[in-house]
């Protein structure tokens, strides 16, 4: 089963677009990515500045430039510091974490948006999106372009959940979010849920709402059936959110999973690590994995790695507590004690293979060219103020 391509309409007028994006090679590099190939598609003349390494003198893994500041004028320069602090203090240190998050997250985010205002020349274009929270103060320059913020979630309580913020920073930190969402021209989540999450916990209007969620391109060579079912885990394994623990608890209950990704979890956890890999591998698979926590945050909310499944037509075992998946079919939810169970249940060959396309037939209504077409619509009917 093939899904169609969606046709792709020329633009009424070409725009000039700036994406301000963080690339990790995960999750914060694909959805950026797709949307410059969209744009470009339509005929826009897009440009993609990557951040991640914004104080470095040098972006590539393992390079000496990563340890070095990038340059000597004084923004810079404090970034530069701030980042060096962060990991002194906030990353191995629990107490430092918990306590000097706050304010070493609100310096990177004030750095950065001096920075990205003197050196991007916002007002040359027609569009300016930001896809990082650590970034999106570029937004609020004063300038003449059309601005989006594309959302990966609520920030204040994503930290929180990270156990980077005491109770009051939390509160404090959240004011100002809310302040800050509820400012922007446009506004998306990565997932329609988390918006709603945004509404009901942090009380904006959502009158700013542009709602563009996550996608894919479904693969045209789908996963196929093999006994004994193979389940993959792709994607980070650097948040605390994802829940490497249940991982590998799950790994020890049934031990055809293999995981890929990066950093390298801790081999105590016994976890079957592969390394790191491309969606392709998915091919290979019978089911996809997500783990996550049990925080209303995630209860609530989304995983990109999702739609990489989808599109190889490849059944999702998602966490029972996880709510929403009335809007990912192709979804099997499992407890932990459930879980071998679950698997056994979609081990007969034609009970999976319906399972398989229901998930790519999910695919398809969330191929990128359909979930970016409010953005479209956007540079086709709203001309640069």
């Amino acid at each position: 089963m093939n899904t169609p391509t969606t046709p792709v309409p020329r633009p009424s007028r070409a725009r000039r677009i700036l994406i301000v994006a963080q690339l990790d090679g995960y999750a914060n590099s694909v959805r950026p990515l797709a949307i410059q190939r969209f744009l470009e598609e339509h005929g826009h003349d897009v440009r993609l500045v990557d951040t991640n390494c914004l104080s470095r003198a040098a972006s590539a893994p393992g390079s000496m430039g990563r340890m070095l500041p990038g340059s000597l004028r004084p923004a810079r320069l404090a970034l530069y510091v701030n980042d060096v602090a962060s990991k002194l203090l906030t990353r191995r240190w629990a107490f430092g974490r918990r306590h000097l998050s706050y304010h070493v997250l609100l310096t990177d985010h004030r750095l950065r948006r001096r920075i990205l205002a003197d050196e991007l020349d916002v007002d040359d274009y027609d569009l300016v999106i930001c896809a990082t929270p650590y970034d999106a103060g570029v937004l609020t320059t004063g300038t003449s372009a059309r601005t989006l913020y594309d959302c990966p979630n609520p920030w204040a309580d994503e930290v929180y959940c990270e156990s980077r913020l005491t109770d009051r920073q939390h509160r404090r930190f959240r004011r100002w979010e809310t302040g800050f969402l509820e400012d922007m021209e446009h506004l998306s989540f990565s997932w329609e849920s988390y918006g709603r999450y945004a509404q009901e916990h942090y009380g904006i209007s959502g009158g700013n709402f542009l709602q563009l969620n996550w996608g894919c391109t479904p693969s045209p060579e789908r996963a196929r059936f093999a006994a004994p079912p193979r389940v993959a885990y792709l994607g980070s394994l650097s948040s605390r959110f994802i829940d490497l623990s249940l991982l590998a608890r799950l790994n020890r209950r049934y031990p055809h999973i293999d995981v890929y990704g990066g950093p390298p979890p801790d081999p105590a956890l016994g976890i079957n690590y592969r390394g790191y890999a491309s969606p392709e591998i998915l091919r290979h698979y019978q089911f996809g994995l997500i783990t996550c926590s049990r925080d209303l945050l995630r209860r609530e909310g989304f995983s990109a790695k999702h739609l990489h499944y989808l599109a190889y037509g490849l059944p999702v075992l998602v966490p029972d507590w996880r709510r929403h998946l009335d809007l990912l079919r192709g979804s099997v939810p499992y407890s932990e004690e459930s879980f071998t169970s679950v698997i056994e249940g979609l081990s007969d060959p034609e009970r999976w293979r319906r399972a398989s396309d229901t998930a790519y037939a999910q695919a398809g209504r969330l191929d990128w060219n359909r979930t970016l077409e409010p953005l479209q619509r956007l540079l086709d009917g709203q001309p640069r103020g």
